[in-house]
């Protein structure tokens, strides 16, 4: 059987740990909260994040970083992309030595504008062989939920691809291999920021035809920032690119979104912030992307607008006219070089 940790017991490390046991696997979770853990280990229920839902028997959970490693064939990392760094140093040393390294996390670290499988290598002192990341349009609550999925797993190791593929396989939850892990990763983080903007056009009533449009420019806008860094195109429009960014920009599920249409209400980064109450991974990762596209020399003018609004404090109103106001472009540009 295969064995898999779980660092985090947030929705998505929840809920992906029940992916992993529903395909057979026998899983282990860690958590940093004793009464939270406990209620997991004891109860098979995680009474923060989904209360009622029944987890699998398969699934246990501790406090003890050591032990939740213990034998694991993948180790899956499902924290906020902020503290990876640092919680992952203090775990690499306890991690079996032929464990692959799985990110669920869709950011871009702050200073370095270092992906997260960079991040794990680095850390971990891992080749690119040893580091898979999970993308695609994956809304923890309909996946806790079991209702159905598909998502990409990506691996510089196409075996290793389709070793991840075999151990996430369920009933309710489709994955597809892909080699291409930087694509798959700029997917999933620029996706928060775009979904941010779309919250906020929603939050403005700005209408359908300015969502759709913040999508498909939003898309546009990775794919140049994937075509700068090596990415495969084709993967901008499969599921951990396209898939991922309308789930994202649309569901009321989305974090991302959901803060966005607050701050479009006219709620301060406070009230947004306390209204979630979760990880809002675009908030952050929205400085680390423009850092990232600056480096490359890549335009984003959403993510840049984003940007104005949730670390600038720059009105909506104000953003969207700026926006609106850029000057005339061919819809193709800075694709190809």
């Amino acid at each position: 059987m295969t064995r898999c940790a779980v660092f985090g017991t947030g929705s998505w490390g929840t809920a992906f740990a029940m992916v992993l046991a529903d395909a057979g696997s026998e899983v282990t979770l860690w958590g940093r909260r004793p009464e939270l853990v406990e209620a997991i280990d004891a109860r098979h229920e995680n009474p923060d994040y989904f209360p009622g839902v029944r987890l699998p028997d398969s699934i246990s959970a501790t406090t003890d970083p050591a032990k939740a490693a213990e034998g694991a064939d993948f180790v899956v990392l499902a924290v906020p992309s902020q503290t990876l760094r640092a919680n992952l140093t203090a775990w690499a040393p306890l991690l079996p030595p032929d464990a692959v390294l799985v990110s669920l996390m869709k950011g871009i670290e702050l200073g370095s504008a270092k992906r997260m499988s960079e991040v794990i290598g680095e850390v971990a002192g891992l080749g690119a062989d040893r580091v898979a990341v999970v993308s695609g349009p994956n809304l923890a609550r309909e996946i806790a939920a079991r209702l159905p999925a598909a998502s990409v797993v990506a691996c510089a190791d196409e075996d290793v691809a389709r070793r991840l593929q075999a151990a996430c396989m369920a009933p309710y939850f489709r994955p597809y291999t892909n080699t291409d892990v930087v694509g798959c990763e700029l997917g999933g983080t620029v996706k928060n920021v775009i979904g941010l903007a779309a919250g906020v056009a929603d939050g403005m009533e700005l209408g359908d035809n300015a969502k759709a449009s913040l999508i498909t420019r939003g898309l546009a806008e990775t794919s140049r920032l994937g075509a700068a860094m090596g990415a495969d195109l084709h993967t901008f429009a499969g599921l951990a690119g396209l898939g991922d960014l309308v789930a994202t920009c649309t569901s009321t599920l989305s974090r991302n979104h959901t803060f966005g249409v607050n701050l479009g209400r006219g709620m301060t980064m406070a009230e947004a912030t306390a209204a979630v109450r979760q990880t809002t991974e675009g908030v952050k990762s929205c400085v680390a992307v423009q850092d990232l596209a600056r480096r490359h020399g890549v335009e984003m003018p959403i993510v840049d607008t984003v940007v104005s609004i949730v670390q600038d404090g720059k009105s909506p109103y104000l953003c969207m006219k700026e926006l609106m106001s850029r000057s005339a472009k061919p819809e193709r540009y800075d694709v190809d070089g």
